[in-house]
């Protein structure tokens, strides 16, 4: 078996074609569909001149076309290029022309924005329009309908494993950057991840057609509800590559807002193993949830639960804690960045865990401003570096790869940018983005940690913490708060209830209160909006 994905995934349906691969609402894709459907796009966008490396944009809400786009991509030995929906006409044509996509897949609901853009790429060779419901705005578009129905499917080719995988970040702290990787290495990557959850896999991966086999005599697949959006590394990664490499399922919903209560309805009628989230604005709106079905005497059935995984963002023990009273399962939460993976925290009701704080994996290294490697209990704190999955560079970004991905003693690490402090018994507490980092008298605060302490509240929902510019301390410390059920909360009281978590110099200035505190929509943290919002109240 050659270790690239589509030939991974080409194993697995001629092993267990039958299963269930894709699941969208009432739509279900066998894994025969799954590799005949994706073989058929291939040969579509073989004809117009695709080929191997060629790149393809995906700008496409979550849906089993996401999934069958991106697997036609990587069967003609192409790189897919993840296309956040959220973006507008600038920014969609920074990244097309940024990452030189000769094709881009987009749902209907999208074709206004791509017949503003379109003219503008003149390099995309096609545009391939999915159906939503919506009505098309762009006549030039390829149907998806149709060429399920006019092509043939795409004879199997052998695809070099050196082929480089890609995902673009968010572009929090810049213009999106498009972060590659070698197919081989970073499937290896996964596989090891795998493992390291529990799953069944060999120790030779050319003997995975027995673990996918043992599954199958034992009905044990993998069934992933992605929880947030496949355009990022959480959900693509960890809710859907991990599954579809030991024959699973995915399941996702096409609305784009969340519905914990749709969720668990979905956890319920389809027996759903994995949940994959992006930490408290996922998590804490789905405790919400079991807490009113609990009330009201119709609570879910969730007992096919076995893992509710995160990462990318605060998950806080609070909502953990509340999550495990309502069922016994793992909560795996995971530290890292589309650059690299940091570390773990493993919570179950008989072992809780500590909101921020990690185990380290193999081949992370603390490293202070100072160049030196931290050992457990040093005061200082320091980046972190992997040294695990180090990607190949950023794409067209020679000044950034340089300052990413850098060789330490030697040996080749990536520091995505975070700052944490090493415990004495070697586990990690994270303190957050260095770019982030606020400056207040010359002491460096980071914002996930504020953000923290202010959650601890019970009236707390949501927060972000920013710096502002202040004439005496250059910066200063300031709060956007959401409350449960909007409960009325007193600054004054909120800032005084936090002086027990956090040092006096950590603690707000100013808490500004709002509806809503506005995130990415996989739950990331959105700065921008909440320094601007912070600007906009405080003047």
């Amino acid at each position: 078996m050659n270790l690239d994905f589509a030939s991974v995934w080409e194993t697995v349906a001629d092993l267990v074609p039958e299963n269930d691969a894709l699941i969208c609402g009432e739509d279900i894709v066998s894994w025969k569909d799954y590799d005949l459907l994706s073989s058929k796009i291939a040969a579509a966008l073989s004809s117009k001149g695709l080929g191997p490396n060629s790149k393809a944009g995906l700008y496409l809400n979550n849906s089993n076309e996401y999934l069958i786009g991106q697997n036609a991509i990587f069967k003609i030995g192409g790189v897919p290029i993840n296309v956040n929906y959220r973006y507008v006409e600038e920014e969609l044509i920074y990244l097309l022309d940024n990452s030189d996509a000769e094709a881009v897949f987009y749902h209907a609901c999208y074709s206004s924005r791509i017949n503003e853009i379109a003219k503008s790429l003149p390099n995309v060779k096609a545009w391939i329009e999915v159906p939503d419901g919506s009505k098309s705005n762009f006549d030039q578009g390829m149907k998806y309908e149709e060429i399920l129905q006019d092509y043939s499917p795409m004879d199997r080719i052998t695809r070099d494993p050196e082929t480089v995988y890609m995902l673009y970040t968010g572009g929090t702290t810049g213009m999106p950057k498009g972060v590659m990787y070698k197919q081989g290495e970073f499937l290896a990557f996964l596989f090891r991840t795998l493992k390291a959850m529990g799953y069944d896999v060999p120790e030779d991966l050319n003997n995975l057609e027995e673990s996918i086999m043992a599954s199958k005599a034992n009905d044990q697949f993998i069934k992933s509800l992605v929880g947030c959006p496949l355009m990022h590394g959480t959900g693509m990664w960890l809710g859907a590559f991990l599954p579809l490499l030991l024959g699973g399922t995915v399941i996702t919903t096409s609305n784009l807002g969340f519905d914990p209560d749709q969720l668990w309805r979905q956890v319920q009628d389809k027996n759903v193993t994995n949940i994959v989230i992006v930490g408290d604005a996922f998590a804490r709106p789905m405790l919400d949830a079991l807490d009113r079905a609990e009330a009201s005497n119709n609570e879910y059935d969730i007992s096919s639960v076995q893992a509710i995984i995160s990462s990318g963002v605060m998950w806080s023990t609070e909502v953990k804690n509340g999550l495990l009273k309502h069922h016994d399962m793992k909560l795996m939460d995971t530290m890292g960045s589309t650059e690299g993976g940091i570390g773990s925290s493993i919570a179950t009701r008989d072992n809780p865990s500590e909101t921020a704080k990690f185990s380290i994996n193999p081949g992370v290294i603390v490293l202070a401003d100072d160049g030196e490697i931290l050992e457990p209990g040093s005061e200082k704190i320091g980046l972190l570096g992997t040294s695990g999955l180090v990607p190949v560079e950023y794409y067209k970004d020679e000044k950034k790869s340089a300052e990413t991905f850098k060789e330490v003693n030697g040996v080749r690490y990536s520091f995505p940018g975070d700052y944490a402090k090493l415990e004495s018994d070697g586990s990690i507490t994270l303190l957050g983005r260095g770019s982030n980092c606020i400056n207040s008298a010359g002491e460096k605060i980071y914002p996930e940690e504020v953000e923290e302490a202010l959650k601890k509240n019970i009236d707390v929902f949501d927060c972000l913490v920013v710096g502002m510019p202040d004439e005496r301390f250059g910066q200063k410390i300031v709060a956007v708060v959401s409350t449960v059920d909007n409960k009325t909360l007193k600054e004054e009281q909120l800032i005084d209830d936090t002086r027990s978590i956090i040092a006096a110099y950590k603690l707000p200035k100013k808490v500004i209160f709002t509806d809503e505190v506005q995130r990415a929509p996989n739950g990331k943290a959105n700065y921008k909006w909440a320094k601007s919002f912070a600007e906009e109240q405080l003047s």
